[in-house]
C-alpha cells in the first residue's frame, strides 16, 4: 500500500476522501516530516521553510510522486529528481484567479494614484483634484507570459478596453493579431504602456527585463511584476525609477524575499512592493489545493496521469 506523507494542515480536506488502497500520514512539524519522508511514495511536503522541503526531498529515496501547492519549484532538486523517476504535479492555476485580480487592482492604483488617496484620507485631508488621471482604457499591455495567470489577465484587462498583446514560444497561429514570439517583443517595448511579467522562473527568464528593455520603455510605462524578482534586474529597475526613466513598477516579487528594511525600493514613490501577497489573497487555496490532491490520488490508484505536470527539465 502506498504511504502518502502530508500535512497535518490539510488532514480535514483530505483525510475523509482519499482512496483505501492509499495509507495516509500526517506531519506537524518540520522534525515529523523529515522523520516520515523516507516512508513516502506520494510526498506533500509543502512548508515555508524551502530549504526543509528539499531536505524533505533528498531523504524521500521511495518518492514517486511529489505534490505541491506551489507554482513555481525552481527551489526543488530537479536532477535528482529526475534521476529517481518522481512525477511532480504543482500549483498551477490554484492562485490564478487572485494574481490575476492583483494585476488589475495593481495597474488602477497606479493609474489612479491611489496611495496618495489613501495617504490623504490618514492625514484626514480632503483632495480637491484626483493625484492620477491614467485610464486604462484605450492602453496597451505586454504580457509575457500565457500560461493558468497569463490567460486570466487578459481577458480581464481587456473588460477595461485594454488592448493586450501576448507573448508565446509558437507566436500567433496564421499570423494571429496580438501575438508575439520571444525573439520580437523587446524590439516592440517602446509601444506598450505597460509591461506585465507572468513568466515561469527558469534560466532563460532571468534578467530578461534588463537595462536594455527598461530604457526601450516608454517614459510613462509601468512594469507589472508578479512572475519573479530574479525576472528583472532590481538595481536596474530602481536606478531606472530613480531617474524617472519609465513611469513606475508595480512589484509583487522582489529580489531577495523579504525586501530588506533598507532597500530604496521602499521609498521610492513610483514603485509599489506588495510583499508576494497576490497568490494569498483569498481564502479558497488550501480548500482547492485538497481537491486536486483527492482527485489526483484517485488518479494515481488507478494507474492514470497525475495532473497538472511539472516538467524538471523545463523547470515549469
Amino acid at each position: 500500500m502506498p504511504v502518502a506523507v502530508l500535512s497535518a494542515l490539510v488532514r480535514p480536506l483530505v483525510e475523509p476522501h482519499l482512496p483505501d488502497a492509499i495509507e495516509a500520514k500526517f506531519f506537524t512539524s518540520v522534525e515529523e516530516l523529515l522523520e516520515l519522508a523516507p516512508e513516502a511514495e506520494i510526498g506533500w511536503f509543502d512548508l515555508d521553510n524551502k530549504a526543509m522541503m528539499v531536505e524533505a526531498v533528498n531523504r524521500a529515496g521511495k518518492l514517486k510522486w511529489f505534490s505541491s501547492i506551489y507554482a513555481g519549484l525552481d527551489f526543488l532538486p530537479h536532477e535528482l529528481m529526475r534521476e529517481r523517476g518522481v512525477t511532480v504535479t504543482n500549483g498551477v492555476g490554484i492562485n490564478a484567479i487572485t494574481i490575476a485580480e492583483y494585476v488589475v487592482m495593481g495597474m488602477l492604483v497606479h493609474a489612479k494614484g491611489y496611495r496618495e488617496v489613501v495617504r490623504a484620507q490618514e492625514r484626514h485631508e480632503w483632495l480637491l483634484d484626483s493625484p492620477g488621471k491614467i485610464e486604462l482604457a484605450g492602453s496597451k499591455a505586454l504580457l509575457l507570459g500565457y500560461g493558468a495567470i497569463g490567460q486570466l489577465i487578459k481577458p480581464r484587462l481587456e473588460a477595461f478596453d485594454v488592448e493586450v498583446t501576448v507573448v508565446r514560444r509558437s507566436g500567433g497561429a496564421n499570423g494571429q493579431e496580438g501575438v508575439l514570439t520571444p525573439d520580437q517583443w523587446r524590439g516592440k517595448l517602446g509601444e506598450f504602456d505597460w509591461v506585465i511579467l507572468a513568466v515561469p522562473a527558469t534560466p532563460e527568464t532571468t534578467g530578461m527585463i534588463g537595462a536594455d528593455e527598461l530604457a526601450a520603455m516608454k517614459p510613462n510605462a509601468v512594469l507589472v511584476n508578479i512572475a519573479r524578482g530574479e525576472v528583472v534586474d532590481q538595481p536596474a529597475l530602481v536606478a531606472a525609477l530613480e531617474a524617472k526613466s519609465i513611469g513606475g513598477a508595480f512589484l509583487d516579487v522582489t529580489t531577495p524575499e523579504p525586501l530588506p528594511a533598507d532597500d530604496p525600493l521602499w521609498s521610492l514613490d513610483n514603485a509599489h512592493v506588495t510583499m508576494h501577497l497576490s497568490g494569498r489573497a483569498q481564502t479558497k487555496m488550501f480548500q482547492r489545493s485538497a481537491e486536486r490532491f483527492v482527485t489526483n490520488c484517485h488518479r494515481y490508484v488507478a494507474g492514470e496521469a497525475v495532473e497538472p505536470q511539472f516538467d524538471l527539465t523545463l523547470g515549469y
